[in-house]
């Protein structure tokens, strides 16, 4: 009896680790590197990053609405060569080195948009970049897509919430884009150091003159009061505008369409609902490719 014991626990252990080692093999696997990692002595200040070939890049296949042309992008070798060399370039970027708070958001807000640009072309034809991000296991583009910058290979979630969220901008929300309609404008040009404050400015802006983000309506009844829809982003990340959506349009009050929207949000005498989030990709082009999901 006690030789069959051990013999169970034996077996157990054995498929215990074989299954700790199959969950661990299949991340790495999983793992997708693009960009290219330097030597300490060729990293550079990121005050010296061009992001000139982004910016060419943009101007091409992004249009006024931020909608991008993935089909003709993904037929152009050439183009997305230059691309991926854009994606190298970041690669000298040393995050240890000094400088201005200018050139530290505008090439991680380049690094983000451009890095899921490359995650998209990657898998097109498709029509949602929530087809690449499983729950439980395999390759999650926002988690396993990685660009080595420095010493360190960052996801686009590393980005998002370890770096840009850690820079005290609120506005970086509507400025970086996850491929999706609902996402803010992809501007159609590069966000430049000296222009930072501008660029984002003008894309919080645009994001809340558009009514598929911002919009007020008649609650109804009896006190005829206001409701405020607004974008799911305030309340996604509410600790960034100040603790609640309500707070965050306060802070953010200065870029609503209106005189009228701004003096609803000062008084405080509205509702919240949040707008259900369009996860659909935001392309201009339809491909006839496409196995819609359901």
């Amino acid at each position: 009896m006690k030789a069959r014991r051990i013999t169970l626990a034996a077996t157990i252990c054995v498929l215990v680790v074989g299954a700790v080692l199959a969950v661990t093999i299949s991340a790495l696997a999983s793992k997708v590197y693009v960009g290219k990692r330097y030597p300490a002595d060729r990293l550079v200040s990121f005050d010296r990053i061009d992001h000139a070939d982004w910016d060419r890049l943009l101007r091409k296949y992004v249009d006024a609405d931020g909608l991008i042309d993935y089909a003709s992008w993904k037929d152009s070798g050439d183009d997305v060569a230059i691309l991926d060399a854009y994606l190298e370039s970041l690669g000298r970027g040393d995050p240890q080195a000094a400088a201005s708070r200018g050139s530290r958001l505008a090439f991680w807000i380049n690094a983000y948009n451009a890095l899921t640009i490359k995650g998209i072309l990657r898998e097109y034809p498709t029509d949602s970049i929530r087809n690449h991000t499983p729950k439980l296991h395999g390759y999650n583009i926002w988690q396993d897509l990685l660009l080595p910058v420095g010493n360190a290979s960052y996801s686009l979630n590393a980005i998002e919430h370890k770096v840009l969220r850690k820079m005290g901008e609120p506005r970086i929300h509507f400025a970086i884009v996850c491929a999706s309609i609902s996402c803010p404008r992809l501007r159609n040009e590069a966000y430049q150091p000296k222009r930072i404050e501008s660029q984002l400015a003008d894309n919080t802006r645009d994001f809340f003159s558009r009514k598929q983000n911002f919009r007020i309506a008649d609650s109804g009844g009896q006190n005829n009061g206001k409701t405020v829809h607004v974008s799911s982003i305030l309340k996604w990340f509410r600790d960034d505008f100040g603790g609640s959506s309500k707070q965050g349009l306060m802070g953010l009050a200065e870029y609503l369409p209106d005189e009228a929207s701004r003096q609803l949000i000062k008084s405080g005498d509205y509702s919240v609902r949040q707008i259900d989030y369009d996860w659909g990709l935001n392309s201009q082009k339809p491909s006839k490719d496409i196995i819609h999901t359901k």
